[in-house]
């Protein structure tokens, strides 16, 4: 897995401010842009984040590029759907020696190991034979979710919090939270006040919302407050 942001809005923490701050003011934004200092900025968002008060964070994106992921986790992600996406064809671009993720569960155990790689040699060589009898986009339909793929994505600091809280959770499939992980760190380097409280609601609102599937971090993080 290979994942960078490529690109975000300037100053993405002084616009959410700013946004926020005209709500109240007679004055444009670019004046109130002007006379925002980095600690005002600060406290600013962290009091709108404190409030709930999140509709300004929607005036700043982020954009990343995610190489080496498997179908299976692009399903997943798809289904957060306040973002924008753009992913590699598998109707238009061959997969001919295609790459493919193992499960860390499959590589721990030698025989699983075994069968997986065998299955992955098996669709490779009917994929590309299937390739010389029906269209590459119909021979696709034997391309396994373990295959690998590459995409565009684009997600609002809003929308980002909304995915962070439910795909950092250690209820998340473990794929999927490695991408979060990562897209956290990225965003919290660039914007450290609007992503410093981002994360599972066990992290952030001390409550978890998975009942009797709960993974127990929240009694654990409970234990050493006391």
């Amino acid at each position: 897995m290979k994942v960078d942001l490529i690109q975000y809005t300037p100053d993405p923490e002084k616009v959410v401010a700013s946004a926020a701050r005209l709500c109240y003011s007679a004055d444009p934004v670019p004046e109130l842009f002007e006379r925002l200092d980095d600690e005002t900025v600060a406290r600013f968002v962290r009091k709108l984040r404190d409030m709930g008060h999140l509709s300004p964070f929607e005036h700043v994106s982020f954009q990343f590029s995610i190489d080496g992921v498997s179908r299976a986790l692009s399903h997943q992600l798809v289904r957060h759907r306040i973002a924008s996406y753009s992913q590699r064809s598998q109707r238009y671009v061959k997969e001919n020696g295609f790459e493919y993720v193992i499960p860390p569960s499959i590589r721990r155990n030698p025989e699983a190991m075994e069968r997986f790689e065998g299955v992955m040699a098996r669709l490779q060589e009917e994929y590309q034979a299937l390739q010389n009898m029906v269209p590459a986009e119909d021979a696709r339909f034997v391309l396994p979710n373990a295959c690998t793929t590459s995409l565009m994505a684009t997600f609002n600091a809003r929308s980002l919090l909304n995915f962070f809280e439910h795909r950092t959770c250690m209820r998340a499939q473990w794929e999927i939270r490695s991408l979060a992980e990562s897209m956290l760190d990225l965003v919290r380097n660039v914007a450290p006040n609007l992503f410093s409280e981002a994360g599972p609601t066990c992290v952030t609102l001390g409550v978890c919302h998975q009942g009797t599937y709960s993974c127990g971090r929240l009694q654990t993080l409970q234990g050493k407050k006391t």
